[in-house]
């Protein structure tokens, strides 16, 4: 009598395997982003502590420290045009809660955003930035990302966004 080629064992095998391998490495959309050109950011641990949902639009939320970063769509790269990114932190104006420190900003053409503050200043040992997309066309993601320095005066934070 002969082995079937495909038995219940190789099936049960390949299946965890097949589990494994998505549990590792993420979904298979992420994959997929992965395979064909840019991969979509994930969401930093802590990154929406303190936050606030629609925080306003803003020019500014102080002087002399910047948060900065672009915008791209997963898979090819193309930047995103206004695209609204929520920015907070503590700074010497108050803490991460303090509404004074809540503001969005829209991308330009070239994906492009930019927020003045005021100088960020560390929160729980490490000063830090927080940084959001919520809206519906893309998934949801929240940075934050730690500056190497409390004298550092600039912080960047790119995103590369898939869709909802």
């Amino acid at each position: 009598m002969q082995t079937p080629f495909y038995t219940r064992r190789s099936f049960l095998v390949s299946a965890g395997l097949a589990s494994v391998a998505v549990l590792a490495g993420g979904s298979f959309s992420s994959r997929a982003f992965a395979q064909s050109g840019l991969a979509p950011t994930q969401s930093m641990r802590g990154g929406s502590n303190n936050y606030r949902p629609n925080a306003p639009m803003v020019e500014k939320l102080g002087n002399g420290f910047w948060v900065h970063g672009t915008v791209r769509r997963a898979g090819d790269g193309a930047p995103l045009k206004n695209v609204r990114i929520q920015i907070w932190a503590a700074t010497t104006l108050g803490g991460e809660r303090a509404p004074q420190n809540h503001g969005s900003v829209l991308t330009g053409p070239d994906g492009a955003f930019r927020l003045e503050t005021a100088q960020i200043v560390p929160n729980f040992g490490q000063p830090h930035a927080h940084l959001a997309y919520d809206d519906a066309d893309f998934q949801t993601v929240f940075l934050r990302p730690v500056m190497p320095s409390p004298e550092d005066t600039s912080v960047r934070a790119d995103f590369v966004l898939a869709p909802a």
